[in-house]
This record gives structure tokens, C-alpha cells and sequence, in this order.
């Protein structure tokens, strides 16, 4: 036997038998789950040797992505650089930005009109033609690895496209192609689903199934009529899709996005949400990757409460995805600007931070998505704040309505009904910088600017890896010319999709720019994190109580070393009295000042990085 397949056989071996189990207990199919085996034996041994050689080294290094120089930034190709070699020709400001992972939005094979951001897929092997080929995304992943920097990628699981190759023969009445979806030719069972089954969009997409009239059939389209959600019931269905899985990696992607994860699998009777089969499948695909392609790792989107995002991340022993999103708390924090009460926000970080340490989290401000306001309301209304009111109160808010708020951004999918909404806006224009610009008010500036670097001062200090939605780092604006396109118009998302202002952000040299400013006071916190080992994911970290219900306390250990973040979410002065001991003495890692904890002010918006004097 030569190497390569010792070492392929080695790593088949040590998973085998949980991975048959798993498998034979979905699918009781032994002849598909050998024909699972042999794709993984031919993608492995397709797989290069550049890529062989990077999955041996971090094998060897399994925790290498908890390092604290780790910074993400994601961004859609288009608007970004116009294409795959266009974002390699910004690959030195990206490293300019101390960026060393970055996440393609999604770049695959759709249909135009129907492709709800790039999530409806067309063709899984297939890349965009405006966007590039499959050759300019190896070329493109070749240089990244060059210089150091991962590349993340989406891969829709739940669903494909109506113009995907499957949905087509089905759509003929092909029933091995049918079977690859939900079809039913009268209403019985759809509305036994309707019954237990949320919907996703209510407004823009209401009810969870399609009625095709050419075929006279429904189908099941979870999110909107034009994607199908796959059948993981069928056998074919789950072995397709990592053979998908497995030539994407093989095209040098590091890091894959499993989209919309607590759908994939469908039983009726139930929400459809969550499901035990969910885990087993994600845990397969853990096992495959670890046998196939050992550097890749899994993120998962669970947009979803903390009890319900941890059991992605399996066990210990059984592990499952590498890092989740941390939604929640990112919710939590626009919450907390809105009110100026870090109560909630405190209450998140400590569950959080009670999970073991193995758990890789994703921290952001903003992404390409909405924020729905998916917060802990049982916990809110013991101060208050009725779930309903509330919501409406912080999409008042950020509207720029009430509050004394400096926001600006619009609703989606908002619902008169029930009265719920989710918010778009850029951080920039939601910590007030389009407002203060448009009326020129030099004051009111500064405030947004020290708001903006403050929120992402907190961001880095939280437990796990951030990420800046690109844009952000040079405080770039809300984008309304959406409103022209007849395809976007009807989705306000595409307000903080906007195109990367490559004209604005030559700005960040020139001295007292909003770009330069908050760049540069990003570049500042960056530099910090990637130089203090206490900002490894598996530090110990907590919250602080401040005595000011306005001001929110971190601290993280790692090693000896112990580092405290204070962080004002008013725009008024605070004073801040910690417990520390009187033994301890403080350097402030921006400013340089020593510091002492008894009694501490910080201005409106203000944050200090205090880290202990060793005696």
C-alpha cells in the first residue's frame, strides 16, 4: 500500500465504524454508504498536494484558528472587487486591514432574479460568470494560502435553486428526481405541516410550500417559492451533497459556512427546526471533512438562542461544527445602545462564557443579513420591557424615531400583524455617522466615530474570533440606490450591500477623515489583540460588575496575564467603581496612562483596555 492510501485508510479507520452506524441508522443503505466511502477514497487522493500538506500541518496544530491574531471580514464579491480577480488584487489591503480570513458571500451557479442574495444554487460546481470560474477560485485560494489567509465559503444544504439540474427533472415528473424534494399532489400533508411548522418570512414569503400549477404539485419552499428544500430522507440526496462538499475543499476552501443548518432535516408533526437527524448529519459531515480535507473547518448558522445554538458544536468527544455564529449576542449589543442598559447584554456574555472553552464563537457588529430582534424577553420583562413594545421601540430607534438616536436604516419584513420587523443599516450609519455627515455637525461626529471604534473595542474582547462585514473599517454608509434596481428594490437587506467605496477608503491616510479615523482606531485594537495572548478564544473570561448600569465590564485571564475592558454605552460621562484589589496596578493599553480602578471616568462612548501591572 502506498502512502497516500495508508495514510486515507488510517483516517477512514479511526471513524468508520461510528460513521456506518450513523449512516446505516438514517438510511439502512449499506451499498450507498459504500459508494460514500469510495468518492471520499478517489476526492481524497484528487486532493493537491499543497492542500495535503496544509491538512498534515494543522493536524499537527488542531487549535490553530483560536489563536488571538485571528480577524475576519466578509463581503460579497461583486461589490467588493467586481470579481474572484479583483478580490485578488486587493488581497495587500486586506492584509492591510490585519485581516487573515475572509468569507466569500456566496458565489455559486443562480438564477437572476430568483437568487435571494446567491443562497438559491443552480449549480454547485459552477461559479458565477460575472464572478469568475472554478479556475480563478483555486487561483484566488492559492493566493491566499501564500500569504497567509483562510478563505470561507457558504454551501447551501437546506435547498437549491428551481433552476438547479435536479429541480428541473422533477419538475418533468422524473421521479427519482422528485423524491429528492418534498412533492405532494393535493393539500393533505402540506397542511399537516402548516400547522407545526413557523414561517420564515410571513410577510415577503408566507407559508412553507409552492404550489406548481404546470405540474399540479406542491413543494416545500421553507424560505422563498423558488428554492426547493432537499429531502435528506433520501440517501442519494445526503451523498450528492457532500460529494459537493468534498470538490469544493478540494478547490482550497478552508472554512465552510453550512447555511440555514436547523432545517436540513424535515419530519412532520414537528417545527421542522432542530431535529436529532440535523446532529447526525452535521456529525457525518464533521467525520468526512476529518477524513478527506483535516484542515477544513465547519461554521454553522443557527441563527438562534444560545440553548439552541450550542449543541452544533456536538461534544468533546463527538464534536460536530468548529464555530457558530454568536447572533445573540450581537442583537443584544444594538439592544443595549438603544437603551443604555447593559443588563441584557451582561446576561448573554455570562452564558457564553460559562460554555466550555473548546467552543469557537463568530462575533460580529453586522453582517450581510437583517437583525431581528430575537431577545431574551422573559428576562426583559422583569425590567420592563413588553416583547412587542420593545421591538418596536428599537426599530423606532434605529429608524433615527426616538430615543435621542443618531441611527439611520430602514425595516424588513416587517409584519402589522403581529408587529415584528427585523432592522438594515451599516454600523456606520447606525452608530449615527451618515446622520452627524449629512448635517455637518463636526460634534455630533466625533460621538459617532467614538461609538463606532467603542462597539468594535467590545467586539474584540469577547470570547472567540471577530469579524467586520467589509465596509466597516472605513465607516462606509448606508447604500438607497437599491431602491432603483427592480430586482433589490423590494428587499431593504441591499442597504448595507452596498458596493465598497474604493475611493473612500483611499481617504484612510488623510489625516481627521472619517475613514482614517475609524480605521486607524481599528488598526490601534487590532494591533492590541493580535499582541496579547490573553485574547486566545480559550482565555478565561467574564463580566464585571461596574456599578454603573450604562457601562459594561470584561475581563479575561490567560496565562498570568489579566486584562480588564470597560465600555460605555451612553453618550453621557459615566464613573465606574470596580472590587479590584488595591494591590493591583493598571497600564491603559491605548493611551499608555497607568490607571487605577477605585474610582474611573470615562466619557460618553469612551472604552479603556486596562491591563494588570505584574508587582
Amino acid at each position: 500500500m502506498d502512502r497516500e492510501s495508508e495514510v486515507f485508510s488510517q483516517r477512514l479507520e479511526k471513524h468508520h465504524d461510528e460513521l456506518r452506524w450513523l449512516y446505516m441508522e438514517l438510511y439502512d443503505n449499506s451499498s450507498m454508504f459504500a459508494e460514500l466511502c469510495n468518492q471520499m477514497r478517489q476526492f481524497y487522493l484528487d486532493r493537491k498536494k499543497e492542500l495535503k500538506k496544509r491538512d498534515e500541518e494543522r493536524a499537527s496544530d488542531p487549535d490553530w484558528y483560536k489563536r488571538n491574531d485571528m480577524l475576519g471580514m466578509m463581503f460579497y464579491i461583486d461589490n467588493f472587487a467586481g470579481n474572484m480577480k479583483g478580490v485578488e488584487s486587493k488581497l495587500d489591503y486586506i492584509e492591510k486591514c490585519n485581516v487573515n480570513y475572509i468569507h466569500l458571500m456566496p458565489f455559486l451557479e443562480t438564477a437572476e432574479g430568483r437568487s435571494d442574495g446567491g443562497y438559491a444554487v443552480a449549480d454547485f460546481r459552477k461559479v458565477q460568470e460575472k464572478l469568475g470560474s472554478m479556475e480563478d477560485l483555486e487561483h484566488l485560494t492559492e493566493a491566499c494560502h501564500e500569504k497567509g489567509i483562510q478563505i470561507c465559503m457558504d454551501f447551501v444544504m437546506n435547498h437549491t435553486s428551481e433552476d438547479h439540474e435536479w429541480a428541473r427533472k422533477a419538475r418533468q415528473g422524473d421521479g427519482e428526481y422528485m423524491s429528492r424534494y418534498f412533492f405532494y399532489d393535493n393539500w393533505d400533508v402540506p397542511s399537516q405541516y402548516e400547522k407545526t411548522v413557523p414561517q420564515v418570512f410571513p410577510t415577503t414569503s408566507p407559508g412553507n410550500f409552492t404550489w406548481l400549477e404546470d405540474i399540479k404539485h406542491y413543494v416545500l419552499t421553507t424560505f422563498y417559492p423558488y428554492q426547493w428544500d432537499l429531502n435528506y430522507k433520501n440517501p442519494r440526496v445526503f451523498n450528492e451533497m457532500m460529494y459537493h462538499f468534498l470538490y469544493l475543499v478540494n478547490r482550497g476552501i478552508d472554512i465552510i459556512r453550512i447555511d440555514a443548518v436547523p432545517y436540513i432535516w424535515k419530519e412532520l408533526h414537528t417545527s421542522c427546526r432542530n431535529l436529532p437527524q440535523v446532529h447526525t448529519i452535521v456529525r457525518m459531515m464533521r467525520m468526512i471533512s476529518e477524513i478527506v480535507c483535516p484542515s477544513v473547518l465547519l461554521l454553522g448558522e443557527v441563527v438562534m438562542e444560545p440553548e439552541k445554538v450550542v449543541p452544533y458544536f456536538g461534544t468533546v468527544e463527538k464534536p460536530e461544527c468548529h464555530m457558530l455564529y454568536n447572533v445573540t449576542t450581537m442583537a443584544a449589543t444594538w439592544h443595549t445602545i438603544a437603551t443604555r442598559d447593559v443588563r441584557l447584554l451582561k446576561r448573554q456574555l455570562d452564558i457564553v462564557n460559562a460554555l466550555p472553552k473548546e467552543y469557537v464563537f463568530l462575533n460580529y457588529l453586522r453582517c450581510h443579513d437583517d437583525i431581528g430582534w430575537g431577545l431574551d424577553y422573559g428576562f426583559l420583562m422583569a425590567a420592563g420591557m413588553e416583547e412587542r413594545s420593545h421591538k418596536q421601540y428599537l426599530n423606532d430607534y434605529f429608524q433615527g424615531y426616538v430615543g435621542g438616536s443618531c441611527s439611520r436604516g430602514e425595516l424588513y419584513n416587517a409584519d402589522p400583524v403581529t408587529g415584528d420587523a427585523r432592522f438594515c443599516g451599516t454600523t456606520a450609519s447606525m452608530c449615527g455617522v451618515e446622520k452627524a455627515g449629512c448635517e455637518q455637525d463636526d460634534g455630533a461626529m466625533e460621538k459617532a466615530i467614538r461609538l463606532d471604534i467603542m462597539l468594535h473595542g467590545y467586539m474584540f474582547m469577547q470570547s472567540g474570533i471577530p469579524v467586520l462585514y467589509s465596509g466597516d473599517e472605513i465607516g462606509q454608509l448606508n447604500d438607497y440606490t437599491y431602491k432603483n434596481d427592480s430586482l433589490k428594490a423590494a428587499d431593504s437587506r441591499y442597504i448595507h450591500r452596498g458596493a465598497m467605496n474604493w475611493k473612500q477608503a483611499e481617504n484612510i491616510e488623510k489625516p481627521g477623515t472619517v475613514e482614517e479615523r475609524i480605521f486607524h482606531g481599528l488598526q490601534a485594537l487590532e494591533k492590541i489583540r493580535a499582541s496579547e495572548k490573553v485574547f486566545v478564544s480559550n482565555a478565561d473570561t467574564w463580566t464585571i460588575e461596574t456599578g454603573d448600569g450604562s457601562v459594561l465590564g470584561i475581563g479575561r485571564y490567560y496565562e498570568g496575564e489579566k486584562i480588564i475592558g470597560l465600555f460605555n454605552f451612553s453618550e453621557f460621562d459615566r464613573t465606574v467603581r470596580l472590587n479590584e484589589t488595591e494591590t493591583e496596578e493598571y497600564e491603559e493599553l491605548i493611551s499608555g496612562e497607568k490607571k487605577g480602578l477605585a474610582e474611573m471616568p470615562i466619557p460618553g462612548y469612551g472604552f479603556y483596555y486596562l491591563k494588570m501591572k505584574k508587582l
